[in-house]
């Protein structure tokens, strides 16, 4: 049994602690929330997985100390757009213990990735970072499911590993931290335009389309940044990316269909209810193309979407009467 400190009691947050904790773990959530502190304490439930008692050895304080004293690792699970704030409100009872960025995404401002947002604030710090395809409607019920760990720390690998298989969940591992940071970032891009896809009517010959040469340029953007080319194809990457585009359980993928739906992006915000990953990081994306000169014609179209008012069937236009390019060869 190891005693496990998570910050955040979202979703993904209270899904990880459901699976750690039915493998045997004393499970400890910090949460911003009063309310949400008293939902998982006296009622054990979650208002984002309705379906879901919190078992037993799960608990919920609003104090990061009494959160972290005693854990011998962290899951850091905040929407990317909190983790500097809210790492800087813990760090200081960090200690040498590892941190495991369970997040997807980009800090806005700085375009840098989540585990660099954490160094920069701790230098010290040992870190990692767990993605995959993995919804939390699913991990929370237990349905198998297959995730990588990433990190430069063979101890965190090796832990990380032991601490989370069993038999509905398989854990492999990574040293490309970038890379897999990376994949589960971008790919949330390729499902918001699936979204947009799907709310004006397209069908499996655009999706399939879409994912391919989606992950095309996520692979491009992701190695141009410093991650290698087979993270890509991996669980992080192609794995994250058809269940990200392809679920009804996709938050980004909701908006997504909401924006083709003719929804503003207030009204999809307010209609999905929680953070949308992909919204800010299609700016972040479109950035980073320019600055490393990445070819990216989907992440330049959706931009248009989201902040030029580009209508979504215009931009399919745009997308398929480029110009001629061979499939292997374009850059």
């Amino acid at each position: 049994m190891k005693k496990i400190a998570i910050i955040g009691s979202g979703s993904w947050g209270v899904a990880l602690a459901c699976h750690l904790a039915r493998c045997g773990n004393e499970i400890k959530i910090w949460s911003f929330s009063e309310e949400e502190k008293r939902l998982i304490n006296e009622e054990k439930k979650c208002k984002f997985l309705p379906k879901v008692i919190i078992p037993d050895n799960v608990t919920c304080s609003n104090n990061f100390e009494e959160v972290i004293q005693e854990s011998e690792f962290i899951l850091h699970v905040t929407p990317s757009k909190f983790t500097r704030d809210t790492f800087r409100q813990y760090k200081q009872y960090v200690g040498d213990r590892p941190v495991i960025i369970c997040s997807k995404g980009f800090e806005k401002e700085t375009l840098k990735t989540l585990d660099e947002v954490i160094l920069d604030e701790l230098p010290t710090a040992k870190v990692g970072a767990l993605s995959g395809p993995s919804h939390a409607e699913e991990v929370s019920i237990a349905i198998p499911t297959v995730l990588v760990i990433a990190s430069k720390h063979k101890e965190i690998l090796s832990m990380i590993q032991d601490t989370f298989m069993c038999s509905e969940m398989r854990i492999y591992t990574s040293n490309d931290i970038k890379g897999v940071e990376l994949g589960g970032a971008l790919k949330n891009i390729i499902a918001f335009c699936a979204g947009v896809a799907a709310g004006i009517g397209l069908g499996d010959n655009t999706f399939a389309a879409l994912i391919t040469r989606g992950l095309g340029e996520l692979t491009r953007l992701g190695v141009a940044l410093g991650g290698e080319k087979e993270t890509f194809y991996g669980l992080s990457g192609l794995g994250d990316l058809i269940v990200t585009c392809l679920s009804e359980h996709s938050r980004n993928r909701k908006a997504g269909k909401l924006i083709g739906q003719g929804k503003s992006l207030e009204e999809t915000k307010k209609e999905v209810g929680m953070v949308i990953e992909s919204i800010d990081n299609i700016e972040v994306a479109y950035e980073l193309g320019k600055r490393n000169n990445v070819y990216m014609p989907i992440v330049e179209t959706v931009y248009k979407v989201l902040y030029e008012n580009l209508d979504p069937r215009e931009a399919v236009k745009e997308l398929m009467t480029r110009e001629k390019k061979s499939e292997v060869l374009e850059k």
